[in-house]
């Protein structure tokens, strides 16, 4: 997709605050500090648009961007982190859940995990979870450029192991610097958001 015209549209920290479109989504999951907005940004063009932050479980609210008119990126808050409260955790658990079980719009969710470190718990249950409601599965695995080119396939081969993921599904590996994977992973949503398109 050629992307010019991109906005954060809506800031959610309720579901009553979820837009009332017929856009449909592409949600990205992952823990906290993975590059989810580095990715955003990196996919659209844009230098900042989605906020990034060194400090994780900063992004507590679920962020739409609107792209082209024709779909929203939806940026979830990262899971699995220990620092803020219990209560707060169990918050945005139960929020989250209720975007990912119950939005109409939500066609896909890309699943992101940093290349260097095999998953944990957490992405597994994810994984898992992903599998289980949606029919495209997309693993990205992100800070490509952290490792030595001679490593990235190792890494992929623990990470496919450690998710014990379907032949089927793809994995990605990206780097918000180099740009790496950025053209492979618009393929698959281009793929994705035309088949939708095709099915109305």
């Amino acid at each position: 997709m050629n992307v010019n015209n991109v906005s954060l549209e809506v800031v959610c920290g309720n579901p009553s605050q979820f837009p009332d479109t017929q856009f449909n989504e592409i949600a990205f999951a992952g823990k906290s500090n993975v590059g989810k907005s580095s990715l955003i940004n990196a996919l659209i063009n844009r230098k900042a648009l989605a906020r990034t932050s060194s400090q994780p479980g900063k992004t507590q609210t679920i962020n739409f961007y609107n792209v082209e008119n024709k779909l929203y990126f939806v940026d979830l808050p990262g899971y699995g982190f220990a620092k803020v409260s219990k209560n707060l955790r169990e918050k945005w658990g139960k929020f989250i859940e209720s975007y990912l079980t119950k939005r109409e719009q939500l066609k896909q969710v890309v699943l992101l995990v940093d290349i260097r470190h095999e998953p944990n718990e957490n992405d597994k249950m994810m994984y898992d979870w992903i599998c289980h409601y949606q029919n495209n599965v997309l693993v990205v695995a992100t800070k490509a450029d952290k490792i030595k080119r001679s490593q990235i396939q190792k890494q992929v081969a623990l990470i496919r192991k450690a998710l014990q993921m379907d032949p089927n599904h793809v994995i990605i590996p990206f780097s918000a610097e180099t740009k790496q994977g950025k053209e492979e992973i618009w393929e698959i949503l281009d793929k994705w958001v035309l088949e939708e398109e095709n099915e109305k």
